[in-house]
């Protein structure tokens, strides 16, 4: 088994991120108070803190084509999960900063990978791999 993570991220404004985490990515809601919500996200521990005056700066990184936001986190998921989530992102209109697509196809590690923010602008990578093996693959 893997140990889980915790991750706590910082925003602006509690409730749209309450609200997009509990009813779009479908993570169970936890522990909370006025200030924070805790996330089961996918397994693992995700915390939001409300920090009024947070002001996330996006920068990037080429990769494979595309310019990939850097910090983000996410999860790896079986294939047919990504793809059902992918799907759900896109019903729910999601503005994706990379849209859903297969990376470094053909080649070691190819993955399915999609990148989207949350309503504070925090980056989300979710991926997949057709063999779990190329996870670490060089």
């Amino acid at each position: 088994m893997i140990q889980p993570f915790h991750i706590a991220i910082p925003v602006q404004n509690l409730e749209p991120c309450r609200t997009f985490y509990r009813d779009i990515l479908q993570c169970e809601e936890g522990r909370s108070s006025e200030h924070w919500v805790d996330f089961n996200f996918f397994g693992h521990q995700l915390v939001i803190h409300q920090k009024d005056d947070f002001k996330p700066e996006r920068i990037s990184n080429p990769v494979d084509g595309h310019d990939v936001p850097v910090p983000h986190f996410g999860v790896v998921l079986t294939w047919e999960d990504w793809h059902a989530l992918a799907e759900r992102l896109k019903e729910a209109n999601t503005k994706f900063e990379i849209e859903p697509c297969i990376r470094f196809k053909g080649k070691v590690g190819e993955q399915a990978t999609m990148f989207f923010t949350d309503p504070e602008n925090n980056a989300l990578e979710f991926k997949a791999f057709k063999d779990i093996g190329q996870l670490f693959a060089k």
